[in-house]
């Protein structure tokens, strides 16, 4: 089931809020609107401190969180690598449900290619300690098949604002996916935020999946096809 994101404590304070599920969530101070690099230290930080038992009960949550998304026809996801939320197992899960899933390529700076997704012995150790599949290579363009995106991100607020890891690979990746496609960001729980720092490349996700909140609707409603992830 899908739903709204509730009303956020403002920042710095400590006063707690609720999210499905009845899980208690504690506003923390974080960086300044402007400052995205600040941002991306103090994410990163609280993700290095996360402990391998706690990684991988969050990584279980989100695998039951995907069934919300109830997919169809082709998706694009990611093999999460270190302290990324998430495992393999999301992808299965995927396949499971009877989507065809793409991976990302790494290739030059640009658009990401892809290549389809065939199981855990179907992948191979690239770049930048990253997991792809040994399967054909296809082009950026393959992004547009997609109906639904997982999209990695180190936070994304309530607007549907992503802060990525400053590369740009999936801006210039999701300027050529579908009007209608569903973009969701991947965070914990902790990770979606009041508001982000937004710049005029940015490009808003609709929803986010985190591991005890599950699928929550971010923006104001009009982006991609609400009825699909209910």
């Amino acid at each position: 089931m899908c739903v709204p994101y509730p009303s956020i404590s403002p920042l710095g304070s400590a006063s707690p809020t609720r999210l499905p599920g009845e899980l208690k969530v504690i506003s923390v101070e974080m960086p300044g609107d402007a400052d995205k690099h600040a941002w991306r230290i103090e994410i990163k930080a609280r993700r290095l401190a996360i402990t391998p038992e706690e990684h991988a009960a969050e990584a279980m949550g989100l695998v039951s969180a995907m069934r919300a998304l109830r997919p169809r026809g082709w998706v694009c996801a990611y093999v999460p690598v270190g302290d990324e939320p998430g495992s393999t197992a999301m992808l299965d899960a995927l396949r499971a449900a009877h989507a065809r899933v793409l991976l990302p390529i790494t290739g030059a700076p640009g658009p990401l290619l892809w290549s389809e997704y065939e199981g855990r012995n179907s992948l191979r150790r690239a770049k930048f300690g990253l997991l792809e599949p040994t399967g054909a290579t296809l082009p950026a363009s393959a992004v547009g098949w997609a109906e639904l995106i997982l999209v990695p991100a180190l936070a994304v607020d309530r607007r549907g604002v992503r802060l990525g890891r400053g590369a740009g690979y999936y801006d210039r990746t999701l300027a050529a996916a579908r009007p209608d496609a569903r973009l969701v960001a991947v965070v914990r729980d902790d990770e979606v935020v009041d508001k982000l720092p937004e710049e005029p490349h940015d490009l808003r996700m609709g929803w986010a999946l985190t591991p005890r909140g599950g699928l929550l609707r971010l923006g104001d409603g009009d982006q991609g096809d609400t009825t699909a992830a209910e």
